[in-house]
């Protein structure tokens, strides 16, 4: 019975050691990558508020462009290039298109690019 129980043995320290330094990598990858996906789902939600405004929608696109950069004023939010955002009206339709990459410093001379491309659609009046 005896040398049953000394075969069986537990995570050694070097496997702990391997898995929190995974963790602590992933966490970080996380971490820094979290304020892009914050950002674009606050330019989403501020978008899609002003479309779905029948209000903004009557002043055109050039009303809708204005709405939404005092909103992200507002949210303490930059679009991340100036020609992120584009509205055209085209057979009563306007369409919103916001498209645009964020590079995000991770390691040494390594970064992370992220890639949002959201439309949306609204009736003109």
């Amino acid at each position: 019975m005896r040398s049953s129980l000394k075969q069986q043995a537990g995570a050694s320290i070097f496997s702990i050691l391997l898995a929190l330094i995974v963790a602590g990598f992933l966490f970080s990858i996380a971490f820094k990558l979290f304020p892009a996906y914050i950002d674009n789902r606050t330019l989403n939600s501020v978008l899609a508020d002003a479309m779905n405004d029948s209000d903004e929608v009557e002043k055109g696109p050039k009303g809708i462009r204005i709405a939404i950069l005092k909103k992200l004023v507002i949210n303490q939010i930059k679009l991340p290039e100036k020609d992120a955002l584009t509205i055209v009206e085209e057979d009563g339709i306007i369409t919103a298109t916001l498209d645009y990459e964020v590079r995000v410093p991770m390691f040494g001379n390594v970064d992370a690019v992220v890639f949002f491309t959201n439309e949306y659609e609204a009736e003109a009046p």
